[in-house]
C-alpha cells in the first residue's frame, strides 16, 4: 500500500513549511509503512519525536484497521497524554484496543483533571477499568470530581495544587518545593496559592516573582494584583470567560465553604473556550457536534433533524409564492428575479446573525446595548439595501425594459435587507432570553423570515404595481 513511502518527496516550499510540523505527509507515510511491515522498532523511532497531540491527530486521520495495527505495535510506548488529546469519537475505541497493563501505566501519569475528562465520556465498564488502574488517593480525587455536575468547574479543575500558608516567606516556600517529592507536584504549575489557616485562598504568587524575590521577603508582599476565586459549581463556560476577560493563568477552585480544593489552569480554560467556539460554528451550520471520525449513520442522525426543519421553512416560503401564482404566470420575469431578493436577504441575515451569536457568546451583547446594536444592523441593512436597490433597479430596467419592474425589485430589496438586519440580530437575542441556544436554532428562523418577507414583498408589490 505504501511500498514507495521512502521515495515520497515534497516540494522545496512544502518541505520548508513542514519543518515547523513534525507530523507531515512524509512522516505519516513512513509511519504507516512501518506498521504495514510490523516493524515495532522503526515505528517507535518515528513516533518518538512526535508530541502527544500529533500522535492523537495521526490516530484520528488513519483508518480503523490501520489504527488498530498501530496501537498494538506501539502499545508499550503509549502515553496517557495521547488519550487526553484524542477526539471523543475514537477514544473509546483506542481504550478498548490497549492492553490493561498499558492502559494502567498510561492513566497513572495523567493529572486528575485529564483523568476526569477521560472517564466522563466512557461507558461504565471502561470507566471502572480506568478507575481501577489508579492509586487509591488518585481514585478518590477523581471520584470526588465526578460528583460535581458535568460542565462545572469541579469537573474541570485538577486536584494537584501547590499552596503555602500566607505567613511564609519566599525562602520557606522555595525550601518546601525542593523538599516535596516530584510525584506530589503537578507536571505544570504557574502560581503558589497562598491560604489562611482555614485553607481559604487569599492570593496568588507567580513563579517569576518568587524566583526574583529575596528569601526573607514575606509572600503576602508579592501577591498578584489580579486574583479570582472560582466556585466549584460555576459553569465551565463562565470559567473560560473569566480567564479570557481577566487574563488569568490559573485560578484556585473552592467548595461551598470557600476552602481550596483544586486549581484550574489556562490550558484547560482555553480548551473549553475553543470547544464552545467550535460548537457554535457547527451549530450555526446545523451539523451538531460531529467529527471527521464519526460513522455515516451517526453523522446522518446529527444532520437529519435540521435538514427536516429546513424543509419545513422551504415549504413555508413556497406557500407564499403559491399565493402569487397568477402574477408569476403573467409576468415570467418575476420568476427570474425573485430568488435574488430572497438570496440577498438570506445572506444579509446570516451576517447579522453571526455577529449577534458571537457577541452573545462573548457577552459583548447585553441589555445595555441591545437596542443600539439592533438599530445599527437595521441601518446597515438599509444602506446596503439602497445600494443594491439602485443596482437591481437598473438591471430590471435594462434586462426587461420595464421601469416599473425595476422599481418593484428595488423596493423589495430595501425592505428585505432591513428585515434581515432586524431578524438576524433580534432572533438570537429572543432565543437566548427564552433559554434556547441561539447558535442552534437561529439559522432556521432567520432564513424563514428573509425568504417569506423577500418573496412576499417582491411578489406583493409586483401584483399591486404591474398587474
Amino acid at each position: 500500500m505504501v511500498d514507495d513511502a521512502q521515495e515520497l518527496e515534497l516540494s522545496p516550499d512544502a518541505e520548508d513549511e513542514a519543518e515547523a510540523y513534525r507530523l507531515n505527509k512524509k512522516a505519516v507515510a513512513s509511519i504507516l509503512y512501518a506498521v504495514e511491515i510490523d516493524d515495532a522498532a522503526k515505528l517507535t523511532e518515528l513516533m518518538e519525536p512526535l508530541h502527544a497531540a500529533d500522535i492523537a491527530d495521526l490516530l484520528e486521520q488513519i483508518s480503523a484497521f490501520e489504527r488498530t495495527k498501530l496501537i498494538r505495535l506501539y502499545d508499550r510506548e503509549f502515553d496517557g497524554e495521547i488519550l487526553s488529546e484524542l477526539d471523543e469519537s475514537i477514544r473509546e475505541e483506542v481504550i478498548a484496543i490497549l492492553t490493561p497493563e498499558v492502559l494502567s501505566d498510561a492513566v497513572r501519569d495523567m493529572d486528575s483533571d485529564d483523568v476526569v475528562d477521560l472517564i466522563e465520556d466512557l461507558e461504565d465498564a471502561q470507566a471502572e477499568t480506568i478507575l481501577g488502574a489508579l492509586e487509591d488517593a488518585d481514585r478518590v480525587a477523581v471520584e470526588q470530581a465526578l460528583n460535581y455536575p458535568e460542565y462545572s468547574a469541579g469537573r474541570l479543575m485538577q486536584r494537584e495544587v501547590v499552596m503555602a500558608p500566607e505567613h511564609w516567606t519566599v525562602g520557606e516556600v522555595i525550601d518546601h518545593l525542593r523538599a516535596t517529592p516530584e510525584e506530589d507536584l503537578p507536571d505544570q504549575f504557574y502560581h503558589i496559592v497562598m491560604v489562611d489557616p482555614r485553607l481559604h485562598p487569599v492570593g496568588n504568587v507567580t513563579l517569576g516573582k518568587l524566583m526574583r524575590s529575596k528569601r526573607a521577603t514575606p509572600m503576602r508582599d508579592i501577591l498578584e494584583d489580579t486574583f479570582q476565586v472560582i466556585p466549584a459549581l460555576r459553569d465551565e463556560g463562565d470559567v473560560a470567560y473569566a480567564f479570557n476577560q481577566y487574563h488569568l493563568i490559573s485560578a484556585p477552585v473552592v467548595d461551598d465553604e470557600g476552602r481550596l480544593i483544586g486549581v484550574i489552569t489556562i490550558d484547560d480554560a482555553m480548551s473549553v473556550l475553543d470547544e464552545e467556539h467550535e460548537e457554535d460554528i457547527l451549530r450555526l451550520a446545523g451539523v451538531g457536534e460531529g467529527s471527521l471520525s464519526d460513522r455515516v449513520i451517526e453523522t446522518t442522525k446529527q444532520r437529519l433533524p435540521w435538514l427536516a426543519v429546513n424543509l419545513l421553512t422551504a415549504i413555508a416560503a413556497s406557500m407564499v409564492i403559491s399565493q402569487f401564482e397568477a402574477a408569476i404566470t403573467q409576468i415570467v420575469a418575476l420568476a427570474v428575479l425573485m430568488p435574488i431578493v430572497a438570496s440577498m436577504g438570506g445572506n444579509a441575515g446570516t451576517q447579522s446573525l453571526t455577529v449577534a451569536v458571537r457577541a452573545i457568546a462573548t457577552r459583548d451583547l447585553t441589555g445595555s446595548n441591545v437596542w443600539r446594536v439592533i438599530r445599527r444592523e437595521c441601518l446597515v441593512g438599509l444602506v446596503n439595501g439602497l445600494i443594491f436597490a439602485i443596482i437591481m433597479g437598473v438591471v430590471g430596467l435594462l434586462w426587461f425594459g420595464s421601469p416599473a419592474l425595476g422599481y418593484v425589485i428595488a423596493t423589495a430589496m430595501v425592505i428585505n435587507m432591513v428585515v434581515a438586519g432586524l431578524a438576524g440580530t433580534g432572533i438570537p437575542i429572543l432565543l437566548e432570553r427564552f433559554g434556547v441556544d441561539p447558535a442552534l436554532a437561529s439559522g432556521a428562523f432567520v432564513t424563514t423570515v428573509t425568504d417569506v418577507v423577500g418573496f412576499f414583498a417582491f411578489l406583493g408589490l409586483a401584483a399591486a404595481v404591474l398587474l
